[in-house]
């Protein structure tokens, strides 16, 4: 996508400071510690954002909630984004679920995921995640659950499938004629690849394309394919070295040794949420930010929906914001954070 491109580390530092300060910084901590002094090492100890910026009036008084803990804004994702850049807010995970392609009407004006190509909706994607990059902490990593659609051809739903009765609202985009080539009858769009080759010439590092393995999916009533029963969570950072705690999410070899997560999760799927039709796993949370936000860091979703990834970081103390264009989720999302308590 034309126009943008991530800063590139070192000469365009997002949020001010430069590379030899946050050198400097980590220093401190690595002569405490057993650790050489290393740009790996310096990772992870990463700076945090203070309190007074997270607690400011430039971004409570314009908050659908906030307190010391969490952030919740009710807006178009790209307008508060911007907001928070202009307020130094800096972040050090992101772990969102954007609108799938062409899936679900949210009925509010200027959503994602209803364009009329599914070119265009990438193209959204990419200047969404263009913003959270310049909140994105140099350290910081970012997470992103995406997952595929088939393009139709024809016309409005008719069939009693279940599952398309709940996704189906009159006449979707894949549901159009098309243009022959990606948008044509039966053809697997393969969006969450082509979102991670342009998320990769927009700047980005691609560090996994972890594989969601959905143990009981709802069956596609389909004749001539396999049924559909994953997703990914892409793994994007800035830079080479990045904060990673593998001990808090590691596997035990026989030996006693720890390893690092497998890259295919298989996490039962959440089978909505009140009032919402796609609501995110927790479980698909618990990777992600336990092993890339660290105890005084910053959690961010852009697309919070009823706020799971922030009641997450909340229950393990951390900090978090969230935004959603949906008025109704971001009250769902404030009764679980406050079911959370302080």
């Amino acid at each position: 996508m034309d126009g943008f491109q991530l800063p590139i580390p070192g000469l365009c530092r997002v949020g001010g400071g430069s590379m030899s300060q946050t050198a400097s910084d980590a220093n401190g901590y690595l002569r405490g510690s057993k650790l050489k002094d290393t740009q790996a090492n310096r990772a992870l100890f990463p700076k945090s954002t203070s309190q007074r910026i997270f607690e400011g009036p430039a971004l409570t008084e314009n908050a659908h909630f906030a307190d010391k803990k969490s952030l919740l804004f009710n807006g178009e994702v790209r307008s508060v984004l911007k907001q928070l850049i202009g307020a130094g807010m800096q972040v050090d995970c992101i772990v969102t679920s954007p609108p799938f392609y062409g899936q679900r009407d949210y009925e509010v004006a200027d959503q994602i995921g209803l364009e009329d190509h599914p070119s265009k909706f990438i193209d959204a994607l990419v200047e969404v995640f263009y913003l959270c990059g310049q909140l994105l902490r140099e350290t910081g990593s970012m997470w992103v659950n995406l997952g595929d659609t088939y393009w139709s051809g024809k016309g409005a739903h008719k069939s009693n499938e279940i599952k398309q009765g709940a996704r189906r609202f009159g006449i979707r985009p894949q549901d159009r004629t098309g243009d022959g080539v990606w948008a044509r009858p039966k053809q697997q769009l393969l969006i969450p690849h082509r979102f991670a080759i342009a998320m990769q010439e927009a700047g980005w590092i691609v560090r996994n394309d972890n594989v969601w393995v959905k143990p009981n999916p709802i069956p596609d009533q389909v004749r001539d394919r396999c049924s559909m029963s994953h997703e990914y969570v892409f793994h994007f950072t800035k830079a080479r070295w990045y904060y990673f705690d593998k001990s808090k999410v590691a596997r035990s070899a026989a030996t006693g040794s720890k390893l690092p997560p497998l890259d295919s999760w298989t996490v039962p799927p959440a089978r909505g949420n009140g009032r919402h039709k796609a609501a995110f796993s927790e479980e698909l949370v618990r990777i992600p930010i336990l092993s890339t936000c660290h105890k005084k860091g910053i959690v961010l979703d852009p697309f919070a929906g009823t706020g799971t990834s922030l009641v997450f970081a909340r229950r393990m103390g951390l900090r978090s914001i969230g935004i959603d264009i949906k008025r109704e989720y971001c009250d769902m999302a404030l009764a679980q954070l406050q079911e959370v308590g302080d």
